[in-house]
C-alpha cells in the first residue's frame, strides 16, 4: 500500500495503549481533535491557524482544534467535540471516534505549567461548509503520508526568551509551519500507527 489508509490508521490507533497523565486538582486540562479525512488515495489531517491575539502564547500558531475543559463538559472527549464545533463549525458527533493518543504537557514558549492536553482521533467521511469563529484564521489540510515519511519536515528557528531556538516541524501547503505541541502530537500519532516509526531529525 502506497499510503496509510483511514482503515489502517483507525485500526492501529484503536489498538495502541496511550500514555496518560493523572491530573491533580491544580492541573489545567484541555483536549484537541485530530481529524482525519480520506479523499481518493490520500489521507489528510485537519489543522487550524489560530488568530493573532496579543498575550496569547499560541497566537498565530498552527494547531488542532480544541481548548480547555469546561465545567459543563462530561469529559475531555466532550471538550474536544464542543471546542471543534465552536471554533470551526464541524460537528464531530457525526464522525467516527477512533480513540485517544498519549497526553501532552503544554509548555508555551519554554514555560513550565501544570497543564495536560489530551488528543483524540476522529474520522470524517465528508467535509461540510465550515464556519470559523474569531479564534481561527484558517483551516488547512495536510498530507498524512508526506508528514509521516518526512517529505515536508523542516527546521525553523523560533524566539524563546532571548534566544533563537531550532524546532522540528512540517511545512504544510508550503507556507504553514506545524511545530511545538502539535508537532509532538503528530509524533505520537505516527508512532501509534507504526511502532517502528522514528522522528525525522534533519530536513529531507
Amino acid at each position: 500500500m502506497s499510503f496509510h489508509s483511514i482503515e489502517t490508521i483507525s485500526r492501529r490507533v484503536s489498538e495502541h495503549e496511550p500514555e496518560l497523565v493523572t491530573p491533580t486538582r491544580r492541573t489545567r486540562q484541555a483536549a484537541v481533535a485530530v481529524v482525519l479525512h480520506q479523499p481518493r488515495d490520500q489521507t489528510e489531517v485537519l489543522f487550524i491557524k489560530r488568530a493573532t491575539v496579543p498575550g496569547d502564547p499560541w497566537s498565530g500558531h498552527m494547531a488542532f482544534p480544541g481548548g480547555h475543559k469546561d465545567d459543563g463538559d462530561i469529559d475531555l472527549v466532550d471538550a474536544a467535540v464542543r471546542e471543534t464545533e465552536e471554533e470551526i463549525g464541524l460537528d464531530l458527533r457525526d464522525s467516527r471516534f477512533i480513540g485517544p493518543l498519549s497526553h501532552q504537557r503544554a509548555a508555551p514558549r519554554g514555560r513550565t505549567i501544570d497543564m495536560l492536553v489530551a488528543p483524540y482521533v476522529f474520522v470524517v467521511d465528508s467535509i461540510p461548509n465550515l464556519t470559523l469563529n474569531h479564534e481561527v484564521d484558517e483551516v488547512v489540510w495536510g498530507s498524512f503520508n508526506d508528514m509521516f515519511k518526512g517529505h515536508t519536515h523542516e527546521i525553523e528557528f523560533r524566539a524563546v526568551a532571548d534566544a533563537q531556538i531550532p524546532f522540528n516541524g512540517y511545512r504544510v501547503k508550503q507556507r504553514h509551519f506545524v511545530w511545538g505541541l502539535t508537532y509532538r502530537t503528530l509524533q505520537t500519532l505516527f508512532s501509534a500507527v507504526d511502532p517502528t516509526y522514528s522522528e525525522p531529525k534533519e530536513p529531507s
